[in-house]
């Protein structure tokens, strides 16, 4: 499409009830909503390990009404190796810009006051499949790598989990900030919760002794 046929064409974009609830998933996960050259304009951009290709097309498909290409891969550098990254980004739009002001805080990315209205299960197993882990494949527990939040965005997490969900966490210290641990019968709690909603390509992030 041509310069004009696009900005025609944002302009008939709207958020679907879905499309935020994901939205919110990958915001507590790795997503990243990058603001533009114009106020209140931002857009999403999803990258993962090429080894998540699965899941990078399936969150395209979500948004895919949003974006003007297919999902890329590219090589990256980090620690003095190379890897390969694969994602997408949207269009730029005011509705993201939205949720770019209720997420980022100095460019830094925080935890709305309002997590708890916000997130739904989608929006759950979304954070879960985008940043969480098993503890190990004798465990229930689970982990949401909560690392990138401060301490304050953390308690308010946790509050959300046991207040709108009935799921009981503790924290563990990692080298670069806390994680959120799920164990025990609360870790059967959460993946129960959010089974319904775990692609195929990511049952791996279900404790073998909850399959």
């Amino acid at each position: 499409m041509l310069s004009k046929e696009i900005e025609d064409y944002k302009l008939t974009l709207k958020l679907s009830p879905r499309q935020k609830e994901i939205l919110v998933g990958v915001l507590l996960g790795d997503g990243h909503l990058e603001r533009l050259y114009k106020p209140n304009l931002a857009r999403l951009k999803i990258e993962h390990s090429v080894n998540q290709k699965e899941y990078v097309d399936w969150l395209h498909t979500e948004f895919k009404n949003w974006t003007r290409s297919e999902p890329r891969a590219r090589k990256v550098k980090a620690f003095g190796r190379i890897y390969e990254n694969y994602g997408f980004c949207t269009y730029g739009h005011k509705a993201l810009g939205k949720f770019q002001a209720m997420f980022y805080k100095e460019r830094n990315k925080i935890v709305p006051l309002n997590i708890e209205k916000l997130l739904t299960r989608l929006g759950l197993a979304i954070w879960y499949m985008d940043d969480g882990s098993i503890k190990s494949v004798k465990h229930k527990g689970v982990f949401l790598n909560t690392q990138g939040f401060k301490t304050d965005d953390i308690e308010r997490l946790q509050n959300m989990l046991r207040n709108k969900f009935g799921i009981n966490s503790t924290t563990r210290k990692e080298k670069n900030g806390k994680q959120i641990y799920i164990g025990g019968e609360n870790g059967r709690k959460f993946i129960e919760s959010i089974r319904q909603y775990i692609i195929f390509s990511m049952r791996y992030k279900i404790p073998k002794v909850l399959i």
